[in-house]
């Protein structure tokens, strides 16, 4: 290491104090970080592609420093969406700081990194107060039954109202109106409980038939439209 001659010679001070990190709260233990190992946690960042086409949430199971776990959810273009499938496999066994500094192909996903990075560093993880933490395999809590993402697409014009066409419940096969032509219900079809019947055995039209639900007061409407073609 160099030193400028005016630090050279410069009177030596003797430093006072050691003014250490502050503790931060991670898995129901205070921990002063001063190093990546001393990072544990599960939490999730957003990040954004830099058109704003496209969005990321990042789940992130980290023990002792190390990627143990990852979620990944896209919304946007077809090279997002790709670019996850990469980014599942190359985070896991990363250290926070490598997974930081890594491509991970789409902006949106190295833009949610760096969130997430933020939120682990001041210890502001989803498990900060769990004693333990969460199991790996948390992640997939946030996806339910069928280990589906939970998406809901809406769509709105001033000249044609609203089309509901993605909610929580699955996708929406129809829309139930009322006398003044306001929605009060849908009907929808769970995809991945349509899916697993599939693959358990079922014919595609029971599995189908069997996974159509309603919601709201579908069963007064008026009349029904396809979202989609109506």
């Amino acid at each position: 290491m160099q030193y400028s001659r005016e630090v050279e010679e410069m009177v030596c001070i003797a430093k006072g104090p050691k003014h250490g990190p502050a503790p931060i709260p991670e898995e129901g233990k205070w921990i002063k970080a001063t190093q990546i190992t001393d990072i544990s946690g599960f939490t999730h960042g957003v990040g954004w592609c830099a058109p704003q086409q496209g969005a990321c949430k990042l789940t992130l199971n980290i023990k002792e420093g190390i990627i143990e776990e990852a979620l990944v959810e896209t919304l946007g273009c077809t090279g997002m969406t790709h670019s996850a499938a990469m980014a599942a496999e190359i985070l896991p066994g990363k250290t926070p700081l490598e997974a930081m500094n890594t491509d991970l192909v789409c902006d949106a996903i190295n833009t949610a990194m760096r969130e997430l990075f933020l939120q682990i560093a001041y210890g502001r993880s989803q498990s900060a107060f769990s004693e333990g933490g969460l199991p790996i395999g948390a992640g997939l809590e946030d996806l339910g039954k069928g280990l589906r993402s939970q998406v809901g697409t809406t769509y709105g014009t001033k000249a044609k109202g609203v089309r509901y066409l993605d909610l929580a419940e699955g996708y929406i096969m129809e829309l139930g109106l009322d006398s003044d032509n306001e929605v009060i219900g849908y009907k929808f079809v769970h995809l991945g409980k349509m899916m697993d019947a599939i693959k358990a055995g079922k014919s595609h039209k029971e599995a189908y038939e069997s996974n159509i639900g309603t919601y709201g007061r579908f069963a007064d409407a008026v009349k029904t439209i396809d979202p989609r073609h109506a």
